[in-house]
């Protein structure tokens, strides 16, 4: 990697999370010691190749400035859009106002505060020396079927060469800019950065994550969040 490029890690936050099922957004629910938010922003942090967060919040979100949170290092909190390709694109604008040389941005979930240093460190290798960047992910490895109309299997999905897409994914800031932009100009439907930069006609590199970057969506992934992260403390000293 060019150690002469920063790297920064965006943290779309601005989200409610319905499916939690609970009236606090669920990046604010309590994981063991601390909100899921404080655990995600503790693990990117720590990690040295990364030199700063820009955090993208709701407006007026009291909910953050009740914790507190401190760091040794620059944390920028901006505000977010009215979908995530929205927020991600004010924070790459954040980015790029503090960073003039191009810098790497690692777009990361709030609600994945599991993400493996060393994990971290293999996106990094592959996605900086790579032109379309990359991104974290899990080749599937369960049976896929396709429904019908009816709720009844239409067809078995072959699994091979399919993988399952996780974050961080990152990419040169410039990039995933301009591949935003493509998707709003054109009102394109994509669910997260790579798409938007496939979109542009190239295609980002895949790099093996652990499985234990766990995106907390449902109330049950909370109590398998905790069992997590304390074998991560006994095993890895986070």
């Amino acid at each position: 990697m060019n150690s002469k490029s920063p790297v920064w890690a965006i943290v779309p936050a601005s989200g409610v999370g319905h499916r939690m099922q609970s009236p606090v957004a669920k990046q604010y629910l309590q994981l063991d010691n601390k909100t899921i938010i404080e655990h995600t922003l503790d693990r990117l942090l720590s990690f040295d190749c990364i030199d700063g967060v820009i955090l993208v919040l709701q407006a007026g979100d009291r909910n953050w400035e009740a914790l507190n949170y401190q760091s040794s290092k620059p944390l920028i909190v901006t505000t977010g859009g009215e979908q995530r390709h929205d927020s991600v694109i004010n924070g790459l604008q954040r980015l790029l106002e503090l960073e003039m040389d191009n810098p790497f941005a690692m777009v990361h979930d709030a609600v994945r505060p599991l993400v493996l240093h060393q994990d971290l460190q293999n996106l990094l290798d592959a996605a900086a020396e790579h032109e379309a960047g990359g991104l974290l992910a899990l080749p599937v490895s369960d049976t896929l079927k396709q429904q019908d109309e009816f709720g009844n299997i239409e067809r078995t999905v072959p699994r091979k060469d399919l993988w399952r897409a996780f974050t961080p994914q990152m990419f040169r800031a410039e990039l995933l800019y301009r591949a935003i932009e493509h998707v709003r100009q054109n009102s394109l439907n994509v669910t997260d950065d790579a798409s938007a930069v496939e979109a542009l006609g190239v295609c980002p590199r895949l790099v093996v994550s652990s499985a234990e970057n766990l995106k907390i969506t449902y109330p049950a992934d909370l109590s398998l969040a905790t069992m997590i992260l304390k074998r991560q403390r006994q095993e890895l000293s986070y």
